[in-house]
Formats: structure tokens, C-alpha cells, sequence
């Protein structure tokens, strides 16, 4: 569950260079950041659940801290957090 300076969001477009276009849960649509340390090893792909950061300097712009497999996306619907 995200903290409270933290967002479920789905990713709607890849922007390339480490970026997505996400849909925020908060009606927010904000760029998305891929840090290093999840660039390799979590593909992120259109249509994934993720939990982002946004920038504390400019709420247009968050980080992806993680990504939700499908299971765990699935029951975050169900459960209402995100549509």
C-alpha cells in the first residue's frame, strides 16, 4: 500500500529514455521517471499498475518506485484503489 506521499497509477504511454505518461489515482496525469535500479530488471510495459512518487518540487513529475504484477493488479481493482 503506497505512503502517504505516494500514488497508485497505471502507465498510459512509453515516452522512451526511461519515461512513461502515467494516470495517476488522484485524476493527476503526470511524466513518469524509471529509476536505474528498476530499469533492467522491472520491464515496464503500457497498461501496468504502478506505485509512483511525485516530485515533492513539481507535481507534474513523479518517480515509479514499483510495479504490480497482474495478480496483484487485478485484486487492487477489485478492492476499488484504482480503476
Amino acid at each position: 500500500m503506497p505512503n502517504d506521499d505516494q500514488v497508485f497509477a497505471v502507465v498510459t504511454e512509453m515516452l522512451g529514455h526511461s519515461r512513461v505518461q502515467l494516470r495517476c489515482a488522484d485524476g493527476v496525469e503526470r511524466m513518469g521517471r524509471i529509476p536505474g535500479r528498476m530499469k533492467y530488471r522491472n520491464w515496464i510495459n503500457r497498461n501496468d499498475v504502478v506505485l509512483a512518487e511525485p516530485w515533492s518540487f513539481q507535481d507534474e513529475k513523479a518517480n515509479v518506485e514499483w510495479r504490480y504484477d497482474d495478480s496483484a493488479a487485478d485484486q487492487l481493482r477489485r478492492e476499488g484503489h484504482i480503476e
